[in-house]
């Protein structure tokens, strides 16, 4: 049966900073693992906001990381992955980018910025 993983799991996972967390998180996953574009979400602001990560090595490891576990709609996430490494868009905006692009989803906004992207 595949788990449901939270950020915790992913970011030990992909940092590898704690022995059996990490070994675990990984045998989690190889084992087939599902999550979300909000634990997604979640990742990206840690790896940037605590980890100071850069946003396009996020994106990088991210849109790796996603051939490893199954995510809903995963061609808008790593649509919004791309767009986050390429402008300084916060990464929920870049979802709501790449959904209306992926999904044809129309987006309401007042945030200028969002509403130029789309």
């Amino acid at each position: 049966m595949r788990k449901l993983i939270d950020a915790n799991v992913i970011l030990r996972y992909l940092l590898r900073d704690h022995q059996q967390m990490s070994e675990d998180a990984r045998r989690i996953i190889e084992n087939g693992a599902f999550t979300l574009p909000e634990v997604i979400a979640e990742v990206v602001y840690v790896l940037k906001g605590v980890y100071k990560i850069e946003r396009h090595e996020i994106a990088g490891v991210l849109i790796e990381f996603l051939d490893d576990v199954i995510v809903e709609n995963q061609n808008v996430v790593k649509e919004a992955l791309f767009l986050f490494s390429e402008t300084s868009l916060d990464f929920v905006d870049c979802i709501l980018i790449a959904r209306h692009r992926v999904l044809g989803d129309e987006v309401a906004s007042f945030d200028k910025k969002l509403n130029k992207m789309l």
